[in-house]
């Protein structure tokens, strides 16, 4: 087998999602812990002499102990090579994780064990079945109170529409918290919580299901349920099929707690024996195998200003098949030129390291002169065909941004340009007026939050945000349309996005409809693919 076989095979790249609060960022952490990338893991809510969360650099993530921005995470754990796309748990910040999703070859699914499955998990899964990836299921903080874990496999089955296989099952919950049965081993792992340094973990001693002691552990009546339950799951839950898992039809679940490390290494070797090395993908030529097929990538992220000393802009880019090497020509499909990758690096959050080389199944960043868009594709000269791309997702939220300081109008421009180019916000202009009337367009309201601050903070610009009371935008399907032409649009705002093509914003769903009825041909688009 080539060594460029070799390392992709090892490559394992997958996101986490998961309702905010549902422990995603710590479990990360732990992974990183056991893969040697990190030395103590960090607090999400940090007080103000605690680490931060490894993933979290965004100062506004420090200051409000939320994920906004998508995070990149390499490490090698057990001869593996693990890339961890970590996304943001915050509704309001959904766009940024659909993009990442289509980075993943699998997803990890958080859920809290008190809560079950929540509305962000229900948005986030669609998004995962949409494309049929493999979704492995982490119940999480069983060692706080928790809903029955029949009720919560339920609740999955239910709400998600996905089979579910435990791989292991818990014995109790909470301060009855005992520990874990591996069904495969038949062993069980004892919790015992330990308080080092201020941080907590858990002691794990293992016992067979069958040893004597184990009854003695645990008491006669939750030893008795385990033995029941177990008995029930054998005759009653789905059988591990590898098949429907890589289909993305059935989930296999674990249980355990990430803050206390309790069951998250566990979870983390039966994971990587269970998910594939980066798989084919589809593009304008059909599939396109990593293995056989020279470097090929596509562009799913752009993030300007991860440094403010320096001012840059860096693509994130998916490799997804054969072997990058810094110092070679690629090609750019979406421009048509050659160009060599300036300073090629993979990151731990906002530390970096430059690369010389990297493989299908790698995400790396690079310096991106304003050349790159989100979904574009980079092959090597002498080949021409495109990945997928990447669903634009119509906002609900819009606002007018009103610049106060006429004299920075260059920083401005710059500003909302480059966090626009990012995905994190949608601009556009009016029909008429062009540039001088801009409208953002969100998914969720914090954006704005999130937009003025980095406005204010990075380009020092102040702006004032002034809602619009517009809740759906549609992009024209043939966008030659003149939207002068069209009939009844009293209270309809005529809109283009940055790359001229015509929009309408509305304020409910009816005076869509009515616009449709009157103008005879008109076709309206909730999504546009890049």
């Amino acid at each position: 087998m080539s060594d460029i076989k070799k390392e992709i095979e090892r490559r394992r790249t997958f996101a986490i999602i998961s309702h905010p609060d549902a422990g995603k960022t710590t479990l990360t952490e732990k992974f990183l812990l056991y893969g040697g990338a990190i030395n103590t893991a960090g607090s999400v809510k940090g007080k103000a002499n605690s680490k931060y969360a490894v993933s979290d650099w965004m100062d506004i993530e420090k200051e409000r102990g939320i994920s906004v921005t998508s995070s990149v995470l390499q490490f090698n754990y057990d001869d593996y090579c693990i890339n961890i796309l970590d996304t943001p748990g915050h509704q309001d910040f959904s766009e940024d994780t659909y993009r990442t999703l289509m980075a993943a070859d699998s997803a990890v699914m958080v859920i809290d064990a008190s809560k079950g499955v929540e509305a962000q998990t229900i948005k986030l899964f669609k998004v995962c079945t949409m494309r049929h990836i493999p979704i492995f299921t982490f119940i999480n903080k069983m060692d706080r109170e928790a809903k029955d874990s029949f009720e919560l496999l339920d609740d999955i089955e239910t709400v998600l529409g996905i089979q579910t296989c435990p791989i292991n099952w818990p014995i109790g919950s909470g301060k009855r918290f005992k520990g874990i049965f591996d069904r495969e081993s038949k062993e069980v792992s004892m919790f015992q919580a330990v308080s080092t340094g201020g941080s907590k973990s858990a002691k794990e001693t293992d016992y067979s299901v069958t040893d004597a002691a184990l009854k003695e552990e645990v008491g006669e009546e939750l030893y008795g349920q385990l033995i029941e339950e177990v008995e029930l799951l054998d005759g009653a839950s789905e059988a591990l099929d590898m098949d429907k898992v890589s289909k993305g039809e059935l989930s296999p679940v674990f249980f355990g707690s990430a803050l206390t490390n309790f069951g998250v290494e566990a979870f983390l070797k039966y994971f990587l024996k269970m998910t594939s090395s980066p798989l084919p993908r589809q593009s304008s030529e059909g599939m396109i195998d990593p293995m056989e097929e020279p470097f090929s990538a596509f562009v799913f992220k752009i993030q300007a200003n991860m440094n403010k000393a320096h001012r840059d802009r860096i693509a994130f880019m998916r490799i997804c098949s054969g072997k990058f090497d810094a110092g070679k020509e690629v090609f750019h499909v979406q421009s048509g030129r050659k160009l060599k990758l300036s300073q090629p690096q993979q990151l731990m959050a906002q530390d970096r390291k430059v690369v010389d080389e990297a493989y299908a199944g790698d995400v790396i960043g690079v310096f991106d002169p304003e050349l790159f868009s989100i979904g574009d594709t980079l092959c090597l000269p002498g080949r021409k065909f495109e990945y997928e791309g990447i669903p634009t997702f119509a906002p609900e939220h819009f606002c007018r941004l009103v610049q106060l300081n006429s004299m920075k109008r260059k920083q401005f421009m710059k500003g909302v340009t480059q966090i626009a180019q990012e995905g994190a916000i949608q601009l556009f202009q009016d029909y008429q007026l062009g540039m001088s009337e801009i409208i953002a367009g969100v998914v969720g309201t914090l954006q704005f939050d999130v937009l003025k601050y980095r406005l204010e903070n990075e380009y020092g610009c102040e702006v004032r945000l002034e809602p619009l009371s517009y809740g759906y935008i549609r992009w024209v399907k043939d966008s030659s349309t003149d939207l002068n032409s069209l009939k009844r649009l009293n209270d309809v705002k005529k809109v283009k996005d940055m790359k001229g093509n015509p929009l309408l914003l509305f304020n409910n769903e009816w005076i869509i409809n009515m616009v449709l009825e009157n103008n005879e041909g008109l076709e309206l688009e909730d999504f546009r693919k890049n």
